[in-house]
């Protein structure tokens, strides 16, 4: 028999906010994906098979949903005379009042979509690289390049240098595929 569904809340939550963060970045719209994940889990709560693990189900639910919205935030789109460059510097969190934890959303919010994805799935969901590859598509070979080169690409955001002659520590230390 499956656990009621405030315990399952309880018990999936963090990883699910996680891996929306991981997806959309902090604020307002991964708090919309999450709680959109669970009321879809709400919805299908009665007929789910009892044997089906949630927190899989559920990782994959939060990033259809965070992909919903990163549609939805596209649709709109506006004609440019030039596109303005892009700016690849990573923002002080003491210059915004923030700690470091939004900090590092933000650092994974801007990778390239497949290793945010990859890693957002695989680092923060727990989901293994093959189950991470239904989910995004390709092998599990290229998920799992992916997701390494988001780790990559975040180690070198977090060692630059934060101003103070002292790089920078990540708040969280991500899982490895050894552990």
């Amino acid at each position: 028999m499956r656990e009621p569904f405030e315990q399952a809340v309880q018990r999936h939550g963090g990883t699910v906010l996680k891996v929306c963060r991981a997806v959309l970045g902090p604020g307002p719209d991964a708090d919309d994906a999450w709680q959109e994940t669970f009321l879809a889990a709400l919805r299908e709560w009665p007929d789910l098979d009892p044997t089906m693990p949630l927190e899989p189900w559920l990782v994959r639910v939060a990033g259809r949903k965070a992909i919903d919205i990163i549609r939805a935030r596209n649709r709109p789109a506006a004609p440019w005379g030039e596109l303005p460059e892009r700016q690849q510097t990573r923002r002080s969190a003491a210059a915004y009042g923030v700690d470091q934890a939004v900090e590092l959303w933000t650092a994974v919010a801007s990778l390239p979509e497949r290793q945010r994805l990859a890693v957002a799935y695989h680092y923060l969901g727990g989901l293994p690289h093959a189950d991470t590859a239904a989910v995004i598509g390709g092998s599990p070979a290229s998920v799992r390049r992916a997701s390494a080169d988001g780790v990559k690409a975040l180690r070198r955001i977090w060692a630059e240098d934060t101003g103070d002659g002292q790089p920078a520590t990540p708040p969280v230390r991500v899982r490895t595929e050894a552990e």
